[in-house]
Formats: structure tokens, sequence, C-alpha cells
């Protein structure tokens, strides 16, 4: 059928606006499967990454929102006494939304020279020392993502919350680059507040040996007696604990990819039985000179495959290329997910097109390479 692609573009010329409508129709759709797809390979991304990290973290039991936990700052030197621990850090934390948010943006309170310790950051503007060196002043290192949507140089408020920018990170997770650390000590006195001594959550960074269930069952019976008692998960199901609801929402939202995918089929299906219907005659001429039911059958289906890819094509091109040069997450509770518009993505993009054009092109076709040669020529 490749030789006859001329002739099946000037099919689709002849009638050009309701070409146009089609290929709109199917790129609007596919650009929202592919938004979809992007916010649920975030997703799918955070809980890998989460279930090979060795990581605990110690939370305030009985809380959820970071604004309501409070820890002291010297639980972590307790932790650190557990066999298997390596590190205990503090981390003061505060958003700008507890709630489900397209914006949300998290501020982590973290001794300076820690950062570079528990995270794998490479700066790509300013540096370490410049941060590290103005201690519990509002110095901060702001991810790329978070720069490139509030702007990253100078000073940056933020949910009421000003810091100067001592440099900008990028990371191999991109969920990472929606947070913005900053030293524990300015985070502590955040709004006239003095939450010196207390700390929101403590992240423990285990061994080699250390069982994660084990070492986090050993720290709540540390505390269970304390001044506050904890609740300590291994990191990745804190995060999906904390997205709660959230997350339930974003499986849902396939339902949405697939109302796209039927959107596309009704389109092109509409379309293409309109296209076969006004030629009738065309085809049945076409079998006379020689063509035989299952080249026009061929031909149509072409035809319809053709104006579904080319649409579907434009909304994948769209949705890849609005998501690189605007870099949006969603999250809750300081948790965030960012959309990814990864190759995956955008090859079952097209992908789904095609499948989609070649299913809505099969009845059109069907009715083409079946019709009835002498009504169709006579114009019955």
């Amino acid at each position: 059928m490749i030789r006859f692609l001329p002739y099946i573009f000037k099919t689709l010329w002849r009638h050009r606006s309701r070409t146009a409508l089609t290929l709109a129709g199917a790129a609007v759709a596919l650009f929202v499967f592919c938004f979809v797809g992007a916010v649920q390979e975030g997703m799918e991304d955070l809980q890998n990454r989460q279930a090979d990290d060795r990581s605990l973290i110690v939370f305030q039991a009985n809380k959820f929102c970071p604004a309501t936990s409070q820890l002291p700052e010297d639980y972590p030197e307790q932790i650190e006494t557990l066999p298997g621990v390596e590190r205990a850090v503090p981390i003061q934390v505060y958003t700008n939304n507890c709630r489900a948010s397209l914006d949300v943006v998290v501020f982590y309170g973290v001794p300076a020279r820690e950062v570079r310790q528990i995270r794998d950051f490479r700066l790509v503007s300013g540096s370490w020392e410049e941060f590290e060196t103005r201690s519990n002043q509002n110095a901060a290192i702001v991810g790329r993502a978070v720069a490139e949507r509030r702007g990253g140089q100078g000073s940056l408020t933020i949910g009421g919350v000003t810091v100067e920018v001592a440099g900008v990170y990028e990371s191999d997770d991109p969920a990472e680059e929606n947070y913005i650390y900053t030293h524990l000590g300015f985070l502590q006195r955040r709004h006239g507040r003095d939450l010196q001594g207390r700390v929101t959550q403590i992240e423990v960074h285990l061994d080699g040996s250390a069982d994660a269930v084990e070492t986090a069952g050993a720290i709540d019976t540390m505390f269970r007696s304390g001044q506050v008692e904890t609740d300590t998960r291994p990191k990745g199901a804190f995060q999906l604990k904390s997205l709660g609801d959230l997350s339930q929402l974003i499986s849902m939202s396939r339902y949405l990819g697939l109302a796209c995918v039927g959107l596309v089929l009704a389109l092109v299906g509409t379309t293409t039985l309109m296209s076969v219907q006004d030629r009738v005659k065309e085809h049945a001429v076409l079998q006379t000179i020689g063509f035989t039911g299952g080249e026009v059958f061929g031909l149509v289906l072409t035809e319809s495959a053709v104006l579904s890819v080319a649409g579907g094509g434009m909304g994948v091109a769209a949705a890849a290329a609005t998501l690189q040069l605007v870099p949006m997450s969603v999250g809750a509770e300081a948790v965030t997910i960012a959309f990814q518009s990864t190759g995956r993505l955008a090859v079952l993009g097209v992908i789904v097109s095609l499948l989609v054009g070649v299913l809505a092109g099969v009845a059109p076709a069907w009715h083409a390479s079946r019709t009835d040669l002498v009504a169709a020529l006579r114009g019955a």
C-alpha cells in the first residue's frame, strides 16, 4: 500500500476541514493520554526507586502532615546506637501545601554537611561551599524543576519562606528536583517560630546487613515510652502512605486514558466512514479497472491508520515538548511525583494511535470492499 500513499493523501486533502478537525481531535486525545501516562510513569518510577532504597523515615506517631510532626532533635544520636544503622539525619520539613496539588514545593532543612552524604545531586550552578559555609542563614540548594518553574536566581519566596539560591541541582530522580534544601536551623525559625530542638522527621540509612523491618520495629520500641512516640517505616512505604488517596486517584486516571483512546476510535472511524460514503462510485471504478476488493479494503484501512497516526503523533509530540519545557509534578504531604515523559510512553502513544486507526478503519474498509459495483456505478 505504500505506492498508494500519494493517492491517500490527496483523498484526505479533498476534505481539508474534516481532516483537520479529526487530526485536532486525535491530537488532543493523545495529548491527554500522554499526560495521564506521564504521571503514572512518575508514580511507577517512585515506587521502583524506593523499593531499592536502604533507608527508613521516623515520624511522630499518629501524625500526618509534616506541619504536625515534632520529634526531639537528639533522637538521631540514640538511633545511631542501634546495630545496622549507618547514619540518622534530622530533617525539618516545610511545604507550601499539605493537600494534593500540582504546585507542591517542599523545603528540607538538613544539617548543611549532611546533604551531600544522603543525596546524590549534581550542581548545575552555584557551589556547595557557598551553601555549607552560610550556616543557619537562608542559603538554599534548589531543585532544577523548582528553579525552572519559580526562577532560580537570587532570592526565592515560596509559602512565605524566602531563601537565597546558593545553587541549582539536578538528579537522576525527577521527583527530587521539586525539593529545596536549606539549613536546619533556618527552617526551624521560619515565620518567627522557634522550633529549635525539634524536627519533623529523621531519615535513617542502613548498612547492607540490617533488616529494614526489624530496625524500624527496634526504633519504635526504643521510643515507645519516650518523650515522643514514633512511627517508623521504610522510605517507600512512608511515601506511599503520605500520598494516600492521591495514589488511588492516579491509578484511576488510567480510565481517562482509555476514554481518550475511545474518543480517537470514534473520531477516526466516523471520518473514515464519511469518506467511504462520499467515494462509493470512486471505489466501484477502481474495482472495474482491476483493483480487487482486498486492495480497496487495504486503501481505506491505510487511510484510517494514516489519519490516526498523524493526529496521535502530533498529540504525543506536543505532550513531550510541554513536559520537557515545563517540568510538572503533583504531590501531597511533602511527597511529590514528577510527570515523566519517557521514550517508552512516546512509543506507546504512537502504537496506540496506529492500533486505533486500524480498528477504526475495519468497518468502513469492509463496507467499501463489499459494495455492489452495478448499484454503485449507477449512483444508487
